[in-house]
């Protein structure tokens, strides 16, 4: 409740509006708003879809992320139509750290790819040739994608607008009805609201999305192959360390 109250607050200020003009917007009286601000109460599930709606930020990210640390809304990246706090990790040494998605985990990313608590579990590497950015890896399955097969992992950087879509290019993409997907797309949604999927090998025809069923699209970086020892190792030991600091938690919690 408490993040929430304070993120009501803080986007309200954004956006320079006072209370009386935000509660005149929601369809609210001013003291409703003013309750809800000052942790007196705490908005029904109705309202915080017509603030989600009304500032464009993901239901999760008003009641799970502290929006306080952001100064400019332009700071939050777009996944949808709505925008949710997407923060570029760094080493100590300042080096852009990447996301990796175990291929056990990958079958729920679905659930968890906006929930800042299920992102956090992701072991993370750094690679040097990986420039400024929002990177994740993802696993390869199946072999719809030669020469990638099980096993590999694909980089991609983040892509904000479906428009951005280059016609040829590899994209990774997370879909309402596949889950992830490493795919060639291109980009027909002047033509027909969808996006074109095609696989490299030719037993798997061609298929069609709809723009509203894709939430999150990652441009191909590099990939890494389960041959390559010195970057396994990389993955091993991350996923290592975060299993390490997983059961260091859960040992906590258990002595609270």
């Amino acid at each position: 409740m408490k993040k929430i109250c304070k993120n009501i607050a803080h986007l309200r200020h954004l956006r320079g509006l006072s209370q009386e003009s935000l509660a005149e917007e929601l369809g609210i009286t001013r003291s409703r708003l003013s309750s809800w601000e000052e942790h007196r109460a705490a908005p029904p599930i109705d309202m915080l879809i017509e603030l989600s709606d009304y500032f464009h930020i993901s239901v999760d990210s008003l009641v799970k992320i502290d929006l306080t640390k952001v100064n400019d809304l332009r700071d939050l990246l777009k996944i949808g139509g709505n925008r949710i706090l997407f923060p570029v990790m760094v080493d100590q040494d300042q080096n852009d750290l990447i996301e990796l998605v175990p291929l056990k985990a990958s079958a729920g990313y679905l659930d968890g790819y906006a929930d800042a608590e299920y992102i956090e579990t992701l072991p993370r590497i750094s690679l040097p040739y990986a420039t400024h950015g929002k990177y994740r890896g993802f696993p390869i399955k199946g072999d719809s994608m030669p020469p990638l097969t099980e096993g590999a992992y694909v980089i991609g950087t983040y892509v904000e607008n479906l428009d951005d879509i280059k016609d040829g290019d590899t994209y990774i993409v997370l879909t309402q009805n596949d889950g992830l997907v490493y795919k060639r797309l291109y980009n027909t949604l002047n033509n027909t609201g969808t996006i074109q999927f095609h696989s490299d090998n030719k037993a798997y025809l061609p298929y069609e999305v709809r723009a509203e069923d894709i939430f999150e699209v990652w441009s191909f970086v590099c990939s890494i192959n389960p041959s390559d020892v010195q970057v396994s190792d990389l993955i091993y030991t991350a996923i290592q360390d975060i299993q390490m600091k997983l059961g260091e938690r859960e040992l906590q919690a258990g002595k609270a």
